[in-house]
Order: C-alpha cells, then sequence, then structure tokens
C-alpha cells in the first residue's frame, strides 16, 4: 500500500498527525524533513515513519501533501525534479494557485490545494479543498477521505481560496479571546475569571448557533436585547470601527496571499 507521505515537518504536519492518530487512520503515514531532530519528535509523538531522504519518500507516496512555506515551495520542487508516474499532490502552500503548481513535477502529477486548521489536532479541524477540472474522482475521493478524518470538509473554487484562508484561522478566535480577557480585566476582572467569561461568549455562543437550528440574526437578537446592556456594548463596538478593523484584516491577508501567488 502506498503512503500519505508529508513533505515538511511543521506545524500543521503535526497537527495533522494527532487528528490522524486520533482517528485511527489505517493508510501508512510518512513524513520527510531535512531536519532530523523534526523527524524524531514525530516519530516518537505519533509513531510515523519518517524518513530523511527526499528521493525515498516520493517513492513511497500514493498521495505527497506539500507541507512547506510558500517562500520555499520552489526550492522544494526543484529538488523534487520531474515525476514520471501518476501520483496525488496536494499543496498547503497559501496563496500559490493551481496554474503555477500544475507546470511542475511533470504531466503524471495531479495536483490539488488544501487549507487545514491546525485545530484538526483534536479531530474537530475545517479543511477548504480545492480541484482543477478533470480532476479523477476516485482520487478526489482519496483526498477528501484524508481531511475528512480529522475534521470538516469544505470544497470550493480556487478563485475563493484565499477568501476563505484569510477568514478561516483560528487565530481570530485565540486572537478574540486575549483581547475580550484583557478588557475584561481592565474593567476589574479577576483574569481566571475573565478567561472563563470570555470563552463562554465566544466558543458556547458559537456553538449555541452551531449545534442548534436557530438563525444568526435571532441569536443576536435575543443575546442582545434593544435598549441593554449586551446592545449598548455592540453598539459602542460598531461605532468605534470593530468592522473595518476586521475588513482591514482580512485585506492585509489577501494581500499577503496574492504576493505568495508569485513565488514560483
Amino acid at each position: 500500500m502506498k503512503a500519505i507521505v508529508f513533505v515538511g515537518g511543521g506545524r500543521i504536519t503535526s497537527a495533522l498527525l494527532a487528528g490522524l492518530k486520533l482517528a485511527k487512520y489505517r493508510t501508512p503515514l510518512l513524513v520527510y524533513d531535512h531536519n532530523l531532530h523534526k523527524l524524531r519528535k514525530l516519530r516518537r509523538a505519533y509513531g510515523v515513519t519518517t524518513e530523511k531522504n527526499l528521493k525515498r519518500a516520493i517513492a513511497q507516496a500514493g498521495i505527497l501533501v506539500i507541507a512547506v512555506r510558500p517562500g520555499s515551495l520552489n526550492d522544494l520542487l526543484e529538488e523534487i525534479g520531474p515525476v514520471n508516474r501518476p501520483l496525488i499532490a496536494v499543496s498547503l502552500a497559501a496563496g500559490v494557485p493551481l496554474a503555477r503548481l500544475w507546470r511542475r513535477l511533470g504531466r503524471p502529477v495531479l495536483w490539488a490545494r488544501a487549507m487545514p486548521s491546525p485545530v484538526c489536532r483534536i479531530g474537530r479541524g475545517l479543511t477548504a479543498l480545492t480541484f482543477p477540472r478533470r480532476f479523477p474522482a476516485s482520487a478526489q475521493r482519496e483526498v477528501t477521505n484524508l481531511f475528512a478524518a480529522v475534521g470538516q470538509v469544505l470544497e470550493i473554487p480556487e478563485k475563493q481560496f484565499d477568501a476563505f484562508t484569510v477568514t478561516y484561522s483560528c487565530s481570530h478566535g485565540y486572537h478574540a479571546l486575549s483581547t475580550l480577557t484583557e478588557a475584561a480585566e481592565e474593567q476589574g476582572l479577576q483574569r481566571k475569571a475573565a478567561l472563563v467569561a470570555a470563552a463562554h461568549a465566544l466558543a458556547d455562543g458559537i456553538a449555541a448557533w452551531r449545534d442548534g437550528n436557530t438563525s444568526l440574526k435571532n441569536l443576536l437578537r435575543e443575546a442582545a436585547t434593544p435598549g441593554g446592556i449586551a446592545a449598548n456594548v455592540i453598539e459602542s463596538m460598531d461605532r468605534a470601527g470593530h468592522k473595518k478593523c476586521i475588513e482591514s484584516g482580512l485585506a492585509a491577508g489577501l494581500s499577503r496571499a496574492k504576493s505568495n501567488s508569485t513565488l514560483i
């Protein structure tokens, strides 16, 4: 049986391996990285096979998951060189389009893109996938099943991929939790209570929308009674430019993603 081969042993590979181990994923998993310390850590933590020789790793791959930073992608693909057999390659490099990837590694290689969340570590991830036209249905199922093992999968058109990338990151939640906690502390709430209260406001409130059948609009109306404290808080935040701050952040992320598209 051919393996799922991860090229790059960084944070997202570690998160995916943790989720796959949790899911008892049965396909062999192999990791290549030039950093032997990373390989030892991954082997001990997840029981995966590791390989320090790139060519030997590629030879064992049924699905090749390219998990390196966009700035390292060009050199990596040069090092891999032409692949002369059928192979599914999945790029996790943000902002790098399929059109640029398709010209690399040779015609037998089928390229797809994926954007998995680090929350896949606990089986609650979200992964966006995009496939080119004429991507074989059987290969599409293989890729989808891999990422579905660690959470929800959402297939979207590639033209929406950068917008998804800057929106879905769990960093939004962590940043909001940190900011809300700090603001509550400034109002006199002890830190532990501030964290619990802020986490409830964000996580449990969103879970009520995710797990229920009430619209977001109705939930917001229920939680923020007109003239009440919550409504006053929201109105003040909106006047201070809350939405504009978020729009500005997403726009900056999109700009960075677009700059990645020229790296290969």
